[in-house]
């Protein structure tokens, strides 16, 4: 499954669900939260903006759970002995 790129505050929201779905799915109910969406910018396109921080965060949120849902198909996919 493809994941959007973080570039945008739809994008990220779509990440999230996507990646909230699929952890659900694999019983990782228990997974830390996504981070919370800014209450705080200005709206006035500022270098450092607090959106471009969420964009960050949110990527290697959905980084991490990448890794988590890759280490338990791992983790239950069998071996094969040869």
């Amino acid at each position: 499954m493809d994941l959007p790129a973080v570039i945008d505050a739809s994008s990220a929201r779509a990440a999230i669900h996507q990646l909230a779905s699929r952890l659900g799915a694999a019983g990782l109910e228990r997974f830390r939260d996504p981070p919370p969406e800014p209450a705080t910018c200005c709206g006035r396109g500022c270098n450092g903006c607090v959106w471009e921080g969420y964009f960050e965060a949110v990527a290697w949120w959905r980084e991490e759970a990448l890794i988590a849902l890759s280490n338990l198909t791992a983790a239950t996919t069998p071996c094969e002995i040869a």
